[in-house]
């Protein structure tokens, strides 16, 4: 099923920091590097870290065995996502010292941000932020800027195309508020198409389709409808090749799985058809990525439907 593996390939980022996973640096550290090190490490993206907690990361990466003794010629060092909080520009400068420290060569820790992470209050907040991270040296960092709740979504991918930048939607959260309607999502993955802007999802997409679910890992807690993160990375590659947002917007509802076809050619949903090639580059300069507190909850979900592609490429 090659355009199932092209959609799911480096797809979760790792944020078992935050909610509802919640977890402490040491145990996210080396939840990571088992995911890193399993068969199922070619659908595994970034370790994501707010750049506050960069030395804490160290330190648990320093005190974990396996990864101390990865050869220094390691096929790829860790990435990381680092989160940028109010105070860029420290941050930035935070960003930069640390990958200097982690620089190839220098010590068995391989570890790189690759890409960065930030909110933004307005359009004009996206190219201040490109600005200030090709002045911190990190313009080869992916920069993802966050929307606000509600924002324009077309105004942020104009402001995101002129100065080179990503954007990020919020997906959902541990409260049922926290999800955005179906037209907001289809609003910003049409504005990315049009624009021509890349992207990213975080938070809400533990399960590869549509449905009711657990909001959090506690027992009672309540339950809320979530995006499917199938639906939602498959809808990226149609509006990617050109169809209008009108024939994608059902497929972010979706919930039957016996809707979706993969094989080796493509993909296809009750009769719209995405050839793999598409989808692959969909993902690249479309949708990136998502950000997610579990690794495991989308892969036992993906074997359950019959849909795991496996561990070696086709």
């Amino acid at each position: 099923m090659f355009a199932l593996r092209a959609l799911l390939t480096h797809l979760v980022d790792y944020a078992g920091l935050f909610p509802p996973a919640g977890l402490a640096m040491g145990p996210a550290v080396r939840k990571y590097a088992a995911y890193r090190a399993g068969d199922a490490a070619w659908m595994l993206a970034r370790f994501v870290v707010p750049v506050a907690r960069l030395e804490e990361f160290e330190a648990a990466a320093g005190a974990l065995l396996p990864f101390n003794a990865e050869p220094p010629d390691a096929p790829e060092p860790w990435r990381l996502s680092a989160l940028v909080g109010a105070d860029a520009a420290a941050d930035l400068r935070a960003a930069v010292a640390f990958n200097a420290r982690h620089a190839e060569g220098t010590e068995p820790l391989r570890e790189e941000i690759d890409a960065l992470e930030a909110k933004a209050a307005s359009p004009g907040d996206v190219a201040r932020l490109a600005d200030a991270a090709r002045d911190a040296a990190l313009a080869d960092a992916a920069l993802f800027v966050e929307l606000p709740w509600g924002a324009d979504a077309s105004a942020y991918a104009r402001a995101a195309a002129a100065a080179d930048a990503r954007l990020k939607l919020r997906t959902g959260g541990v409260t049922p508020d926290a999800f955005p309607p179906a037209a907001a999502v289809l609003d910003f993955l049409a504005a990315c198409a049009a624009h021509g802007v890349a992207a990213k999802c975080t938070a809400g997409l533990h399960h590869p389709l549509r449905g009711e679910h657990a909001l959090t890992y506690e027992d009672g807690c309540a339950r809320g409808t979530m995006y499917g993160f199938v639906g939602v990375f498959l809808a990226a590659a149609p509006l990617h090749a050109g169809h209008v947002p009108a024939a994608v917007a059902p497929l972010l509802e979706e919930r039957d799985p016996g809707a979706f076809a993969f094989d080796a050619a493509g993909a296809a949903w009750r009769g719209l058809r995405v050839d793999a090639g598409t989808l692959a580059d969909a993902r690249v300069h479309r949708l990136a990525a998502f950000g997610s507190c579990s690794f495991e909850e989308p892969l036992h979900d993906l074997q359950a439907l019959g849909w795991w592609p496996g561990a070696t490429p086709p």
